[in-house]
């Protein structure tokens, strides 16, 4: 039988650093495109990045997908992902275990910094999601 592969893009954003935050996910899965854009509250942009990326790889997950390429633009994510930076917050620590097990239980994974311009779907998810709750959260 052959093995369901999906390439993952997927992005975080930030109104603030932190602020309210949303993320945005494509995943296309064997001519299936599937796209996430969910509001998560107030985070920092790297949360935000972070949530994104275990979002999409649930989803991927839940369609039984073996084989994923990750594709970000947070060149710290992906170097935090593959071992080149050290993960020093400790609400991020986490996000990285999750994520780090998520990828794991695929049976063939790869992450990749891509440039933004390459992203611009899962930008533009993440950013309306970050708009959609801004103005109530600031409202007396």
């Amino acid at each position: 039988m052959k093995s369901k592969k999906a390439v993952l893009y997927t992005d975080g954003a930030s109104s603030g650093n932190p602020g309210a935050s949303g993320i945005g996910v494509v995943l296309d899965c064997e001519g299936r495109t599937h796209e996430i854009s969910e509001y998560i509250g107030f985070a920092t942009n790297n949360v935000a990045e972070y949530t994104a990326l275990i979002r999409g790889l649930e989803k991927a997950k839940a369609l039984g997908v073996q084989e994923i390429k990750a594709c970000l633009d947070s060149e710290l994510l992906v170097k935090q992902l593959t071992g080149q930076y050290k993960v020093k917050n400790e609400r991020l620590k986490e996000l990285h275990k999750k994520a780090l097990r998520l990828l794991s239980s695929f049976k063939t994974f790869s992450v990749r910094h891509i440039p933004r311009d390459k992203n611009k779907k899962a930008d533009s998810l993440a950013k309306k999601a970050a708009a959609s709750q801004k103005q109530t959260l600031f409202t007396i």
